[in-house]
C-alpha cells in the first residue's frame, strides 16, 4: 500500500451510542484529530465513518477510539471490517486471512482477495464486512444464524490488533451482548429506568404531603433527586472534567441543582423525573425508527444451503463462505443469498426488496438469480457467479449504510447551529439571572434566576439535532423501497432544486434492445423470402443488428451452399449463397455495387437486401421506447422540472423521432461519449445558479457525464457495475418514471424535516419568551424540551411511510 497519501476508509461501531447530541459531540472531537480528511457519525446505525491516509492508518484509529472514549466512556467501539478491509497499515489483514484460511475457514477471503488491492481512493472498504456489520451492530435482535459471524469479526480484530491492548476486543465481545441496544434504553436498562423514576416519584409525593418537614423533608427531596438523576449530574460533572461544560447534561444539572438553590425543591426533582421520562421515550422512539429503517434494509440473507459432494446433500453456511462455481439450494419462502444463474429448476421470485416493484418475475433454467430475491413457490439450483462480498445485496446495504456519510446542508447547518447555539443560551441565561435584580427596582434574585434556569432547561436543541439526520435517513430508506438507491442526504436534497433533466437515450428512454419493426420485399418477393436471405447473410455475424434480424427469423438458418461470407466493415456483409452473390447492408453497400434501392421516410436502422444484383427489398430495425418513458417525461414537467433534453449517439432523423414521440424539449443527435459532457457544460452554463441539473444514463459509456452532472442517476439496472460506481442515484428497476418518485420522495423528507425545524425553533422561542416574563415554569420547560422532541421523532418516521409506486 505505499502510496503514502492513499485515502483509506475506516468505520467503527460505536455500540451505546443513544444521544443525537454525543454523535455530534464525537464527529466534532474525532474530525480535529491529525491525520483525519473527514469524518461523520450517523446516530441511526452508531457508526463512525472517517478517511485517514494509509501511511498513518493504525495510529489514527487508534487516536480516534481514545478521542471517543473520552468523550463517551460508556461506548463500546468495535471496528467495522476489521481485517478484511486489505488496509491494516502493513497489510497485517492479509496476513489474518491466510490463517483463516489454513484454518479451513473462509469468511471473506475471496472477497478480500479480490477486492484488496485495488482500492481507490475514498471507496476502501470490502462490501462483505459492511453488510455482515449491518446485522451485527446496527441491528437489534440476534438469532442464532448470525452469531457466528459475530465471533469471526472479532477474531479478526484480535488478530490485527495483537499488539495493542486488545482493546477493539474486548469491545466486539461485549457489544454481542449489547448490540443494537442503547446505553439508557437496553431492555434491562429501561427496567431500571423506570424503577428509578417510580422510587423517587414514590419519595417526591412523601416529601410534599407528608407531616415532616425541615431536615427530614429536605433529605427526602434530596434522595429522591438523587435516585431520579444522579447519573445526569455525574455525566456533567464527568463532562465538564473533559472540558466537555455545553451539552443537556449540563443544562440539565444547571437547572435542577438551581431550583434547590432557591429552594424550589420539589420542582427540583420533578424537572429531573420528566427529564428522564422524556429521555425514555424519546430513546423508545429512536429505536423503534431505527429499527423501521433497519427492516427496509433487512435482505440481508442468513445462509447458504450448498450442495455436497454427489448432489443430493446440501450443507447450511454463512453467505461468505460460498465460492464463485459452487451449487446452492433455495427452496420456497427462502432468500436467495448469493449472485448466480439458475441450472435446475423453476419458480416465481418476489424482487421487490431490490427493484421495489410487486410483480413476482419468473425464472428458469439460464436465469439470473440476484441476491435478496425471494423465492416464492419451487425449488432452485443455483451456480453462483459473485462472492457475497461483491453480491448485489452486499452493495445496496453498503450503499444505503454509506449514504448517511454524505451530509446534506440542511444537517451541517444544523450541526454548526447546535455548536453555538447552547454556550450562547447559558450566556444568555446568566444574563438574565443577573442583569433585571440589578437594574429593575423590586426585582428578586430568586425569581430572576428561576426564570433563567427555566430559560436553560427549554432552550435544549435535541428536538433538531436528533429529528433532522434521521428524516433524511427515514427518506433515504423509503426511497430504497422504491427501488431507489441515493447515495448520500446531500443528493436526496439536491434533488429538491432539479429543474433541469438530461437523459441518454439508449438503454435509458428507451430499451437498448434493437427489433425489427418492419419488413417491406420489392419485386415478387415475400417478406418470408427476404427475412430468410438476410438471416443467412446475417448467420455469422455478432453485431447488434444481425442479433435482431435472426431473432426476428426465429427458425433454423440453413447452411447448405452458403460460402465466401465476408463482412464489409460500415457497409454490410456480402455472402454466396447457391452461387448467387447476396448482400444485405446499408445505402452506401447498395451504391458500391451499383444497385438500386428504395429509399425509406421512416426513422430507424435500414438494412438493404439485394440477390444477384436485384434489390430484394429493405427492412427496418429500432430500439423500442420504454413503456413508462413517455409517462416519465410527463410526471418530471408535472413537478416542475422547467427543460428535459435527450443526448444520444444515433442519427438525427432517429433521435428526434424518439424525442419528439416522448414529448422531450430538446434533442442532441449524433454526440460522441466526450461531446455528451461538452453539451452538459453547454447546458450547466444556461441555467441559473440555483438550479440543479441531473443526468440519467445507462452508465455503460456514461460515466464521465455522470460524474459532471450535480445529481448523476444510473439505470442501475440490476447490472451496470461502472454506472453504479459513478452514479449519486441508482434506479435498481431499470424504469425512467423512477426518477419522478425519488424527486417526490425528496420533495416530502425536505417538507417533513423544515417542519420539523420550523416546530422546534417556534415552540421553543414561545416558551423561551413566556420563561423570561415569568409565566412558564419549569414542568413546561421540560414538556416543550422532551414533548418537541419525541413529537419530531415521531414525524420524521413519516417519511418511512411513503410508497410510490
Amino acid at each position: 500500500m505505499g502510496t503514502g497519501q492513499e485515502q483509506v476508509k475506516r468505520e467503527l461501531l460505536l455500540d451505546g451510542l443513544d444521544c443525537a447530541n454525543c454523535a455530534l459531540k464525537i464527529e466534532n472531537g474525532v474530525s480535529k484529530i491529525k491525520g483525519i480528511s473527514e469524518c461523520s457519525v450517523n446516530f441511526v446505525t452508531k457508526t463512525l465513518s472517517m478517511y485517514t491516509t494509509s501511511d498513518m492508518d493504525e495510529q489514527v484509529v487508534e487516536e480516534a477510539k481514545r478521542k471517543v472514549l473520552r468523550l463517551e466512556p460508556h461506548i463500546r467501539i468495535s471496528e467495522k471490517g476489521q481485517g478484511y478491509s486489505g488496509q491494516s497499515g502493513l497489510g497485517r489483514a492479509s496476513t489474518v486471512n491466510s490463517e483463516k484460511q489454513q484454518g479451513g475457514e473462509q469468511p471473506h477471503s475471496g472477497t478480500h482477495q479480490h477486492h484488496g488491492h485495488q482500492h481507490t481512493a475514498g471507496h476502501t472498504h470490502d462490501h462483505g464486512s459492511h453488510a455482515h456489520d449491518h446485522e451485527t451492530g446496527a441491528h437489534e435482535h440476534h438469532s442464532h444464524a448470525h452469531s457466528h459471524e459475530h465471533d469471526h469479526g472479532h477474531d479478526h480484530t484480535h488478530h490485527s490488533h495483537a499488539h495493542h491492548h486488545s482493546h477493539a476486543h474486548s469491545n466486539a465481545e461485549s457489544s454481542d451482548a449489547h448490540a443494537g441496544h442503547s446505553h439508557e434504553h437496553g431492555a434491562g436498562q429501561t427496567k431500571t429506568l423506570l424503577a428509578r423514576l417510580a422510587t423517587g416519584s414514590v419519595l417526591l409525593a412523601a416529601a410534599i404531603w407528608s407531616p415532616l418537614d425541615g431536615w427530614a423533608q429536605l433529605s427526602l427531596f434530596v434522595l429522591a433527586y438523587i435516585i431520579a438523576g444522579g447519573d445526569i449530574v455525574l455525566q456533567a460533572f464527568k463532562n465538564i472534567i473533559r472540558g466537555q461544560v455545553f451539552d443537556e447534561y449540563f443544562l440539565m444539572t444547571v437547572a435542577t441543582l438551581g431550583a434547590f438553590a432557591i429552594g424550589e425543591y420539589p420542582e427540583g426533582v420533578a424537572v429531573m423525573l420528566f427529564y428522564q421520562l422524556g429521555e425514555l421515550f424519546q430513546g423508545m422512539a429512536v429505536n423503534r425508527s431505527r429499527k423501521s429503517i433497519q427492516s427496509l434494509m433487512d435482505i440481508r440473507p442468513d445462509y447458504a444451503n450448498v450442495l455436497t459432494g454427489a448432489g443430493e446433500e446440501t450443507r447450511r453456511v454463512s453467505p461468505e463462505e460460498v465460492r464463485i462455481g459452487d451449487h446452492i439450494v433455495v427452496k420456497a419462502g427462502e432468500r436467495v443469498p448469493l449472485d448466480g444463474l439458475v441450472k435446475a429448476g423453476q419458480s416465481m421470485v418476489d424482487t421487490s426488496a431490490l427493484t421495489g416493484e410487486s410483480v413476482p418475475r419468473e425464472l428458469k433454467p439460464g436465469s439470473d438469480a440476484l441476491s435478496g430475491f425471494v423465492n416464492k413457490n419451487g425449488m432452485l439450483t443455483i451456480e453462483v457467479t459473485k462472492t457475497f462480498g461483491e453480491s448485489t445485496v452486499s452493495k445496496i446495504l453498503d450503499m444505503v449504510q454509506n449514504a448517511s456519510s454524505r451530509k446534506a446542508k440542511t444537517e451541517h447547518f444544523i450541526s454548526k447551529f447546535a455548536r453555538y447555539y447552547t454556550p450562547v443560551v447559558v450566556i444568555l441565561a446568566a444574563l438574565i439571572a443577573l442583569v433585571p435584580p440589578l437594574l429593575l427596582s423590586g426585582a428578586t434574585f430568586a425569581d430572576w434566576i428561576y426564570r433563567a434556569l427555566v430559560f436553560l432547561v427549554i432552550s435544549c436543541p435535541c428536538a433538531l439535532v436528533v429529528s433532522i439526520p434521521l428524516g433524511f435517513f427515514g427518506g433515504i430508506g423509503a426511497a430504497s423501497r422504491n427501488g431507489i438507491l441515493v447515495k448520500g442526504s446531500n443528493y436526496l436534497e439536491a434533488l429538491n432544486d432539479v429543474k433541469v433533466v438530461v437523459f441518454d437515450k439508449t438503454g435509458t428512454l428507451t430499451k437498448g434492445v434493437f427489433k425489427v419493426t418492419a419488413v417491406y420485399p420489392e419485386g415478387a418477393r415475400s417478406e418470408e423470402e427476404l427475412m430468410r436471405l438476410a438471416a443467412i447473410a446475417e448467420a455469422n455475424s455478432n453485431h447488434p443488428i444481425a442479433e435482431s434480424i435472426r431473432a426476428a427469423w426465429g427458425k433454423d438458418i440453413p447452411s447448405q451452399g452458403v460460402e465466401g461470407y465476408d463482412e464489409v466493415a460500415g457497409h454490410g456483409i456480402k455472402v454466396q449463397v447457391n452461387g448467387q452473390e447476396v448482400l444485405t447492408g446499408n445505402a452506401k453497400l447498395m451504391e458500391q455495387a451499383g444497385i438500386a434501392y428504395t429509399k425509406p421516410q421512416t426513422s430507424g436502422t435500414i438494412v438493404h437486401v439485394a440477390e444477384a444484383g436485384q434489390y430484394v427489398g429493405h427492412i427496418i430495425i429500432a430500439d423500442e421506447v420504454k413503456q413508462d418513458a413517455a409517462a416519465a417525461i410527463q410526471a418530471l414537467k408535472q413537478l416542475g422540472i422547467r427543460k428535459t433534453v435527450m443526448l444520444t449517439g444515433d442519427a438525427r432523423a432517429v433521435g428526434e423521432a424518439v424525442g419528439h414521440q416522448l414529448g422531450v424539449d430538446e434533442v442532441h443527435a449524433e454526440l460522441l461519449p466526450q461531446d455528451k459532457v461538452e453539451r452538459l457544460e453547454q447546458l450547466e452554463a444556461d441555467k441559473l445558479p440555483k438550479e440543479k441539473m441531473v443526468f440519467v444514463g445507462d452508465g455503460i459509456n456514461d460515466t464521465p457525464v455522470l460524474a459532471r452532472a450535480d445529481v448523476g442517476v444510473a439505470m442501475g439496472g440490476l447490472g451496470s457495475d461502472a454506472a453504479i460506481e459513478a452514479a449519486d442515484v441508482v434506479i435498481m428497476t431499470d424504469e425512467p418514471s423512477r426518477l419522478a418518485s425519488a424527486i417526490r420522495i425528496a420533495k416530502r423528507t425536505r417538507r417533513i424535516v423544515w417542519q420539523n425545524i420550523g416546530f422546534a425553533l417556534g415552540v421553543k422561542v414561545i416558551f423561551l419568551l413566556l420563561g423570561v416574563f415569568g409565566i412558564a415554569t419549569m414542568w413546561e420547560a421540560v414538556f416543550s424540551d422532551v414533548g418537541v422532541t419525541v413529537l419530531a421523532v415521531l414525524n420524521a418516521m413519516r417519511v418511512l411511510r411513503i410508497k410510490d409506486v
